[in-house]
């Protein structure tokens, strides 16, 4: 076996150690066989002339599969996606909840498009519940400041 160098333990051996040297050179032009051309690649064979098996500007004719594209049609009766009451419901009552039912409304309009009924039930269901809970808190809101301003009035 070999033996490890002393000054850096765990390092391969030094090239002295092996018995074996590595093996000689050797052209590959010269491993057993000839070649009967110069340099290191055949020569380029020509392809042949299609003349006469295609009429003049024309060439093989090429035959593809369509494409298939699986797509679902619009809903015949569409959810209702309750866009207009979200923008309300998001510039009038509650941002927070006005914008998550804003995007649950655009999702349903998606599901809609691409014939999702399942998808577009969930979101317009969703939607209309944000709407209704972010009214509910608007006014909720509103009914407090009134009573506040008239409660501080009645005060002074």
């Amino acid at each position: 076996m070999s033996k490890q160098n002393p000054d850096y333990p765990g390092q391969y051996p030094e090239k002295s150690d092996f018995a074996d040297s590595p093996p000689a050179y050797q052209d590959p032009g010269m491993a057993g066989y000839q070649t009967s051309y110069p340099g290191p690649y055949p020569p380029a064979q020509p392809y042949p002339s299609p003349q006469g098996q295609y009429p003049m500007g024309q060439g093989p004719a090429v035959t593809m599969q369509p494409a298939i594209y699986v797509q679902r049609a619009p809903l015949v009766h569409p959810m209702p996606d309750y866009l207009g009451y979200s923008i309300f419901t998001m510039l009038c009552c509650c941002l927070p909840l006005g914008i998550a039912a804003l995007i649950y409304s655009i999702s349903t309009r998606d599901a809609n498009n691409m014939g999702n009924e399942e998808l577009a039930k969930k979101n317009s269901r969703l939607a209309r519940n944000l709407n209704h809970t972010g009214l509910g808190i608007g006014i909720a809101v509103l009914i407090l400041w009134i009573a506040y301003v008239a409660f501080s009035a009645s005060r002074h």
